[in-house]
């Protein structure tokens, strides 16, 4: 195995087209665990911790730039008001040690269905932005998941930030694992409300193939927000709604039966969790308005 160390963003680009089967390396959580336990020997590893713009994050106005290897507990320190979601998911990454090692960069290259930062991008729109010596494109997160631990990037392509929408409404993050830290997920989820555009968005993780939106539990939601009024009258959402759109966000799920729970547990886990974050968002935004209206 050849490890390859470049000092610039310039000389990774030029590594990887030259060997495109270089698997990228920076804080290493999981791709050493792989190599650990000889699930992986790759011909190259390529190293990016010497490439210092990865670690780096901006906020505009109306998007968050986060570099590939941001760690989590960055994310959890200093984005918490413009990414709640993926603030809350970052708490649940495995230990401090990987929290201050692992970035979302990682997840997005491992793809694991299991990736903790997953639904909280699809909850909130991501976009995933790949460079090669080609050029540059963003791929949106909806895209980016292609099978089993696949995703869309050619095989000279480096992901060297994630663009994230910044939240417009309360987001939320639930995980279900199988004790209360260093763990995969059995399953997770993540939500989204989006006033600004009167529409919702959710992120399910490790219950099925790869990361998914329940889109059809979004499109209910959606509907049944704007026609009773909720997003103008800031009532209590009943108990019919939330229980629709948890059957729906449960069917959209195709999970299997593996050690860490059947499929039947997790497709019940993510009706529970969507029903549970439904009504946190709901709060958090019915308090926000009345804390608007009190402050006109």
């Amino acid at each position: 195995m050849d490890f390859l160390r470049p000092a610039s963003w310039e000389e990774a680009l030029a590594a990887k087209a030259a060997h495109p089967t270089a698997v990228p390396i920076a804080g290493g959580t999981d791709v050493m665990v792989e190599i650990n336990f000889d699930h992986r020997r790759p011909e190259y590893l390529l190293d990016l911790n010497r490439v210092g713009d990865l670690y780096e994050w901006e906020v505009g106005e109306d998007s968050v730039r986060l570099g590939a290897s941001v760690p989590y507990s960055r994310i959890m320190e200093h984005l918490r008001a413009e990414l709640p979601g993926l603030a809350l998911a970052s708490h649940t990454v495995a230990s401090p040690q990987i929290r201050n090692r692992g970035g979302v960069g990682g997840n997005l290259g491992t793809a694991s269905p299991a990736g903790d930062a997953h639904p909280a991008l699809l909850a909130a729109g991501a976009e995933v932005e790949a460079e090669s010596v080609r050029g540059s494109r963003r791929i949106p997160i909806d895209a980016f998941y292609t099978g089993v631990k696949r995703n869309a990037l050619a095989p000279d392509e480096l992901i060297r930030a994630v663009h994230v929408k910044k939240a417009d409404g309360p987001q939320q993050y639930s995980k279900v694992g199988t004790r209360n830290a260093m763990v995969i997920a059995v399953c997770a989820f993540g939500l989204a409300l989006h006033p600004d555009t009167r529409t919702v968005r959710t992120g399910i993780g490790s219950a099925a193939p790869t990361p998914v939106r329940a889109a059809t539990a979004e499109e209910f939601l959606g509907a049944a927000l704007e026609e009773g009024g909720f997003w103008d009258n800031g009532k209590i959402i009943t108990p019919s709604v939330a229980k629709q759109f948890a059957d729906l966000c449960a069917a959209a799920c195709n999970p299997i039966d593996d050690v860490r729970g059947t499929a039947s547990y997790r497709r019940h886990a993510v009706g529970v969790m969507a029903r549970r974050t439904l009504t946190w968002t709901w709060e958090s935004y019915r308090g926000a308005r009345r804390a608007s209206k009190g402050a006109a």
